[in-house]
Formats: C-alpha cells, sequence, structure tokens
C-alpha cells in the first residue's frame, strides 16, 4: 500500500483534497496530514513516504522549502506541487520531473496524475530535476500569502512586561507551556505556540530550524555541520549554539 504525506494550510483545501484522493486512490495510506511546512518536513522525515503533496505557499517552510529537503530527508519520496500560480510557474512545472495540481483541483488532472505516480513507483524520484525546478522557481513564486508580518511582541520577563521589536528577536524556543523569546539582552516568555508564530513572523527573516526553535536569520553568524550532517548554529550577540535538525540543513546549503 503506497503512503503519502499531505500539506495544506488551508484546513478547507487540506480536507477537499483528502476526500478527493480517498475517492480517487482507495488504496492510498495517507500517513499525516499537516498545516504548515515543518510539520509537514517532520512526517516525511519520519515516515518515508512515497509520495508527497505540498502546497507551495505555508507558513514556515514553504512548499519549496520541504521539497529540497526532502531529496535529502526521503530520497524515494515522489513531490506533486499544489498551486495557484500563473503560466510562468506551470510552464517549468511542465518541463520539469515534478507533478503539479492546479487549485482548485479537479477530478481530471487528480485521476492524470494519480496515473503517473503509479506508474512511477518503481523507480527513484529524479533529485536533481527537482532541485533545479525548486532553484527556478525560489525567485519568482512569493514565499507566503500577502500580509503585513508581525512587527513587534508583547512578552513578560518576572512581573515585568516587554515590548520586543520582532528585528531584536535572536530565536525563539518551545518551553513546556510557553515560548521563549531570546534577545541579546535575555530571555523573555510568551504563551504563544511555535505553530502560531510561524503563521505572523517574516517568512523571509525567520526560520524554523528544529522541531522546537525559530531562529532570526540575520543572527546567525556561522553554521557547522557534523558527520551525521546535523548542523550547529552560532549566534551574534549569543554565546549559546542552536542544534538544527538534519531534515532542516538544506536551508544552510550555501552557507
Amino acid at each position: 500500500m503506497p503512503t503519502c504525506v499531505v500539506a495544506e494550510d488551508e484546513e478547507l483545501l487540506r480536507t477537499a483534497l483528502l476526500g478527493m484522493l480517498a475517492e480517487a486512490w482507495p488504496d492510498l495510506d495517507v500517513v499525516a496530514a499537516c498545516d504548515d511546512g515543518g510539520s509537514a518536513l517532520d512526517a516525511i522525515a519520519e515516515a518515508q513516504p512515497d509520495i508527497a503533496f505540498l502546497d507551495i505557499r505555508m507558513p514556515g517552510l514553504t512548499g519549496l522549502e520541504v521539497a529540497a529537503a526532502t531529496a535529502q530527508a526521503s530520497p524515494k519520496t515522489q513531490v506533486v506541487f499544489v498551486t495557484a500560480y500563473n503560466q510562468y510557474a506551470i510552464d517549468a512545472f511542465e518541463r520539469g520531473a515534478v507533478d503539479y495540481l492546479l487549485k482548485p483541483i479537479t477530478r481530471e488532472r487528480l485521476d492524470a496524475t494519480i496515473q503517473r505516480l503509479k506508474a512511477r513507483t518503481s523507480t527513484a524520484p529524479n533529485s536533481g530535476a527537482l532541485e533545479e525546478l525548486v532553484e527556478k522557481l525560489r525567485g519568482s513564486i512569493p514565499a507566503s500569502r500577502p500580509a503585513q508580518p508581525l512587527a513587534w511582541i508583547t512578552a513578560s520577563a518576572g512581573k515585568e512586561t516587554r515590548l520586543i521589536m520582532v528585528e531584536d528577536i535572536v530565536y525563539f524556543q518551545a518551553d513546556n507551556k510557553y515560548t521563549v523569546v531570546m534577545t541579546k539582552d535575555g530571555e523573555s516568555l510568551v504563551r504563544t505556540p511555535i505553530r502560531e508564530l510561524l503563521d505572523v513572523l517574516d517568512p523571509v527573516m525567520f526560520k524554523q530550524i528544529h522541531r522546537s526553535t525559530i531562529v532570526n536569520m540575520r543572527a546567525i553568524s556561522s553554521v557547522t555541520r557534523d558527520e551525521s550532517g546535523r548542523g550547529t548554529l552560532k549566534l551574534r550577540g549569543r554565546a549559546e549554539a542552536l542544534p538544527v535538525s538534519l531534515t532542516y540543513m538544506s536551508l544552510f546549503r550555501n552557507m
């Protein structure tokens, strides 16, 4: 039985796609249905699915970033992008070895995609073609839905409530019921979970690097890799180092 991960941040669209897949491909086992890029990448790395349906624009990691990391985290996974973009993007998909579904998804198009996926289940994905396509599309497709990103937050430090400009935050880190907000001057706490922060932070400035950590890319001074491929970030203005999960190391390929 083939397995898949579905990643779509809009609940109605995610539910609709899951329903269409259940009807069109009853034997397909959906092992995870995710609403953000970080969760999708974690699910792909853990489940090693045969197929991943990835919405291109998602909070945290975009579908493009998840696809780029999937080539290393789960090399056997066939990627299908779900998109609502213009003809330029569609032309790029048509020339690549990667399937796509254009929103609104039609049953006819889904059936055609399923047939191609079934035909390719015995062959390994062309990771080189996927990486080439991702690089081609990075600059032409917006990373997230147009919205004003968060500019400041209020956080508590003991009995004090602080107003912190987002650009001054070095990283966020989940800590039990709270999220630590770390700046050069020290830590504060908010009750907002990591998942919700990904929805409102600037996706260009802030990237998830671990299930529990979001880092300000401008605060990174260097990245090192160990023999297993995992990474460690050194930060400007902070002595501690941050671990980077293997599945997120593709973010630092050019560093």
